[in-house]
């Protein structure tokens, strides 16, 4: 079986890889110039250089495959340019989409994200029918993966373009080289880092069992119907207890109400449009911290045969690669 991933040199993208390889797929990627190639090493797969704006390096790049898992996305809380992140995420994945289905490929899966669903106010777990619409939608990410999914929707019922579309929530483990947001508050807690929290909530998971989701969907999931991928649902507080128990650190007991941040998040974007580094704080992340972002995979596992490790394993194995890696 012939699979083309897109995204494989980042978080989520390599844990795919790394499982098709281990399964026996012919695997090849579409990979951007420049691209950091470390979470490809050791991977005898197919390098295609290209881009998702490019869409004759897109055609190069799925022809003959079977199978195509489109991870790639612009993937930042923290956009000085809007307009480049839409362009990829949107503009990119209908580009590649119509590029695999006139290619022939037989299935698609499309990542998508828990960002374009709903929330319920009352913080109990949303799922794949929690209505949602563009005004929820906080900040350039969230809206730019909101319309990419409606796009998805809308190729597939105007041009049976054959995708399975499942919408991982927050993966935690090793390679998250770059990092990602959540990577970042791992590190910023073992480092102590991290003097106050405010309250919030996530669902934690572990990329490797997101990747495996990725696959349950592609041999399982049936054409338009969405997957939520998650694991357990934990506030930050216990994540940070958790992390500073698990290194013999001393948590932070300042908890922060989110008015207070608001103008501490404006500050550190004032700043970052002069430094161009990603401030620690910004005010769509704030604004977004306001819900309890919990999310039930139930349809999942009731659906493909979803599993999940318990999310702490993720936050283990997360710690001791970037241990490894020499972050802390």
């Amino acid at each position: 079986m012939k699979a083309l991933v897109t995204g494989a040199t980042g978080f989520l993208g390599s844990a795919i890889l790394r499982l098709l390889v281990s399964e026996g797929y012919d695997v090849r990627v579409l990979v951007r110039e420049n691209a950091n190639m470390r979470n490809l090493e050791n991977f005898d797969v197919k390098v295609i250089r290209g881009d998702l704006q490019d869409t004759d390096s897109l055609k190069t790049a799925v022809n003959s495959c079977d199978q195509l898992f489109h991870v790639a996305a612009d993937y930042r809380l923290w956009v000085p340019d809007p307009e480049q992140m839409y362009k990829t995420n949107i503009d990119g994945t209908r580009n590649l989409i119509i590029a695999a289905t006139d290619a022939g490929v037989e299935k698609i899966v499309y990542t998508s994200s828990v960002a374009t669903l709903g929330i319920n106010e009352d913080g109990t777990p949303a799922n794949e029918t929690t209505p949602s619409s563009l005004r929820d939608m906080i900040g350039t990410y969230k809206r730019s993966k909101f319309l990419a999914e409606q796009t998805v929707k809308e190729l597939i019922t105007k041009k049976s373009c054959p995708v399975t579309i499942v919408n991982p929530s927050t993966p935690v483990g090793p390679h998250d080289i770059k990092p990602t947001p959540t990577g970042k508050i791992i590190l910023n807690t073992i480092r102590n880092r991290m003097p106050a929290y405010t309250e919030t909530g996530l669902n934690i998971v572990h990329v490797d069992d997101v990747a495996k989701g990725h696959l349950l969907a592609m041999e399982k999931g049936e054409i338009g119907e969405n997957y939520i991928l998650g694991g357990d649902d934990m506030t930050l507080e216990s994540i940070i207890n958790y992390l500073c128990n698990s290194e013999d650190i001393n948590p932070p007991k300042i908890k922060l109400p989110h008015n207070f941040i608001f103008p501490i998040a404006w500050i550190m974007e004032c700043i970052a449009r002069f430094t161009h580094n990603e401030p620690i704080a910004t005010i769509d992340g704030v604004r977004m911290s306001k819900k309890m972002m919990y999310f039930s995979s139930k349809k999942a596992k009731r659906k493909l045969g979803y599993y999940s490790r318990p999310a702490t394993e993720g936050l283990e194995d997360a710690v001791k690669w970037f241990n490894k890696e020499k972050y802390l």
